[in-house]
Formats: C-alpha cells, structure tokens, sequence
C-alpha cells in the first residue's frame, strides 16, 4: 500500500475512535436539534428531565396548577406517568421529558359522572387577566399515541383548548374520536374546532412517532390559524387565519376529556366503559407570545 494512502487511513482511524459516544446512543432522535423557541414564553410547560412524579403535587414544583383538573381522589402523582420514548420537537433531550396524562374510573371531576377527565393548568394562567387571554398568543403542543393505552375512538375526546371565564363556552377544541353530533367527520382524526363546534381543520391519527401542533389565537383580530408536523419536521401552517369569536378570556387546559355515549346529558350521565386505563402523551408544552406574527416552527 503507497505510504501516503496508508497514512490517511491511520489518521481516519484514530479521528473516529477518538469522537466521543452519543449521550442519546438509543434514541431515535438523537441526531435531531429541537426546535428553535424564537417568541417569548408566557407559560411554559416542558417537563425537566430531573422533574419527579410527586412534583406536579405542589405549587413550589409543578409547572401546572396542582388541584385541577382531577379525580377528587386523585393525584397528579397517579395521573401523569413519564413513557420511554424519545422527546418530541420542541423538547431538548437534554433538558426536557415527555409526559403521559392517564385517565381511570376515578377520573371523574366534581360530581359530573358522564366525563372522564385528567386537564392540567399552565400554573398563572388565571381565569380573568390572564396574559394567555390577550393579543396573540399561540399554544404549542406535541401528542403521541399510546398503544399501550388506547384511547377508545368511538367517544369524542377533547385533549385541548380554551374555555371561557364563565365556563360557557370553549373559544377553540382540539379533540379525537368520533363528535357528538356530526358523524360525518371521522372517529379516527385530530380535529381543531372553532368556538361554535365546527370543524377548520383535521388529520389522521398516527400509531407511531410526534405530531406536532400550534394553534395561534389572535384576540385582537378574532381568528385561529393552525400549524402542524411529525416528528422533528418544522411547523408548517396548514390554515389561514379563520374568523373565531376569541372573546371571553379564560384558561388553557390540555390532557383528556372523554365524553359519555348513549345520552343528551354528557356532563351527568351516559356511558363509561368500567376498568378505564386510557392515555396520551405530550411533550413541547408552551404557551409563546406571537405579537407581529412570530411562531416558532
């Protein structure tokens, strides 16, 4: 062999058994940078890695209000659980964990027997005066279905959105499962639906990997616009910005709603299939200013 070559190769050698191992050699996105945050956070929901269970108990740890929304028996300690996967889009793997919010037979909130539910809080979110409810804020999200823990898709779900102050409305849904009332959209879809329950936009339940979503409320201007993705692909907007009445003010709340079938009374009866063990990831949680049409992709 020339000298030369032989030289080259050692020197290639040496270089590749000298480069450090992945500190994420398992994971299926560890050659992918999390997304870039380019607004400024209201509220931040991104679990810390070092983040235990019983953390999301207390005001002090949780970045979540620790007393709704729950089983009046439950704790968010036997609620939310951490699955083994790999982060979504806007969590750094270094910093961040997914999180899983479950739902039982004790998920039922204040005496309204035909829900099941498990909806957690942005700790400040307050229900009038909120900075979540004023000039353009955009909610971002990441969701990854459990395979483990289906969810039973012939119920409707909602799993996020903003309910106003008065709890009389919602300004927007985003929901699975088959809708109450319009069984012409299908069971099997993520919806976004506007504050008068009609559908602007949906997409295919995936079993595997991220989706990722932003929904940009503008208050100001009175619409919704809607961003999506999978995986670590960037956001792209999948709607234009669609007329919404945004009035009302209110709170965020994500997780799992499950709505009874078999009766116009869903908040106080229907029915609940017995030994429940649902659930849904998220991960990227976090609510960013988007005043001048910034969003983060």
């Amino acid at each position: 062999m020339h000298r030369s070559l032989l030289l080259t190769l050692l020197t290639t050698a040496i270089a590749v058994l000298a480069r450090p191992p992945s500190r994420h050699p398992h994971s299926p996105s560890a050659a992918a940078a999390p997304g870039t945050i380019k607004c400024p956070i209201i509220f931040d929901g991104r679990i810390k890695t070092t983040t235990q269970l019983t953390d999301f108990d207390s005001y002090s740890t949780s970045p979540f209000n620790p007393d709704y929304v729950k089983g009046q028996t439950l704790k968010w300690s036997d609620i939310i659980k951490f699955p083994s996967v790999s982060p979504s889009r806007f969590d750094d793997p270094d910093q961040h964990k997914p999180i899983e919010v479950t739902i039982s037979d004790a998920s039922i909130f204040m005496n309204q027997r035909g829900f099941r539910r498990a909806g957690l809080q942005f700790q400040g979110d307050s229900n009038t005066g909120s900075a979540g409810s004023k000039g353009v804020k955009t909610i971002h999200f990441s969701v990854r279905w459990d395979n483990a823990r289906p969810l039973n898709l012939s119920h409707e779900y909602l799993n996020v959105w903003h309910e106003t102050a008065d709890y009389s409305a919602n300004q927007f849904n985003f929901e699975g499962g088959a809708i109450l009332g319009q069984t012409q959209l299908p069971a099997d879809t993520w919806k976004v639906l506007d504050r008068n329950n009609r559908q602007i936009w949906a997409v295919k339940i995936e079993r595997e990997g991220w989706q990722n979503f932003a929904i940009t409320v503008d208050y100001e201007k009175n619409t919704l616009q809607v961003y999506y993705s999978k995986d670590d692909e960037p956001l792209t907007a999948v709607t234009s910005a669609v007329y919404n009445n945004n009035a009302g003010e209110g709170q965020f709340q994500i997780g799992i709603l499950k709505k009874p079938t078999g009766t116009s009374d869903v908040v106080n009866s229907g029915y609940q299939s017995p030994n429940l063990d649902e659930g849904l990831l998220y991960g990227g949680l976090f609510v960013e200013d988007s005043a001048g049409g910034c969003v983060s992709l």
